[in-house]
């Protein structure tokens, strides 16, 4: 297997509870992106990796009526609950996504992959915050996941999956996938607010509802969206990353690591 998307998903959102399986124009959030990702043309499977905590239940029935894989692991160690699968299924790439994205666009995520180095260790559409919040995709080589489960040794680092690697440079080959259009990281496509998911749905019902589409991507959102800015207004007061910021705040070393 060359290309495994691993999507994040988990039921326990403080901001806006079980907003994976919130319904969005007649599907859950969650299978909005597991189908948005399948539309990729590069990808081999799309799985999903939730934690072991008996609420995230549901995700396990809607992965198993979708046919989708689903893998379970730790609730706060979620790069070990990466690399248990990744190890299992033994891709050269893994491709991560999170389940609060359901404008997610797989073109984008295929013409990455299309320009990936062979000595990439990691690549990201997120780096410089060009795209709006809610398209980031992150791609690792499995060699790369395999040394930070050896060696993150802080929480936040174990929690965030890939912070171990962006922070190191001098150790990884990091690209950097630019935007084919040029900046537009001040719209927020993510659900982590009720505001968020009002945003979203506001685009959903447009192209669902309206268009009879499910095929829209990035720039008929944002075609939309010029026409329409009072949808991007409701959600421009949050910033991204906030619950990585918190992480940070809050890190311990893992003794014995």
């Amino acid at each position: 297997m060359k290309y495994l998307a691993m999507i994040q998903a988990r039921c326990g959102s403080t901001r806006l509870p079980n907003k994976v399986l919130k319904d969005l124009c007649g599907k859950p959030v969650l299978q909005r992106i597991i189908e948005r990702a399948q539309q990729s043309k590069k990808l081999d499977e799309v799985m999903v990796l939730t934690s072991v905590e008996k609420n995230n239940l549901p995700i396990l029935r809607l992965c198993s009526d979708l046919n989708v894989r689903v893998g379970v692991g730790s609730e706060d160690d979620v790069l070990d609950r990466f690399f248990q699968y990744a190890k299992l299924l033994k891709p050269d790439y893994i491709i991560r996504l999170t389940a609060d994205c359901p404008c997610f666009d797989s073109q984008l995520l295929d013409q990455a992959l299309e320009k990936l180095d062979i000595d990439t260790d990691y690549c990201t559409n997120a780096l410089t915050e060009e795209f709006a919040d809610g398209l980031d995709f992150e791609i690792v080589k499995y060699s790369a996941l395999e040394k930070s489960w050896k060696e993150a040794v802080h929480t936040f680092e174990r929690e965030h999956v890939t912070q171990y690697i962006v922070r190191r440079p001098e150790m990884f080959k990091i690209q950097n996938f630019e935007s084919p259009i040029g900046f537009f990281g001040n719209h927020r496509w993510t659900v982590d607010e009720p505001e968020d998911f009002e945003a979203v749905s506001r685009i959903y019902n447009h192209f669902i509802t309206d268009c009879k589409s499910e095929n829209f991507g990035y720039k008929e959102i944002l075609d939309f969206l010029s026409l329409n800015p009072d949808i991007v207004e409701i959600n421009k007061m949050f910033s991204r990353n906030e619950g990585l910021k918190k992480s940070i705040i809050e890190d311990k070393i893992i003794k014995n690591k």
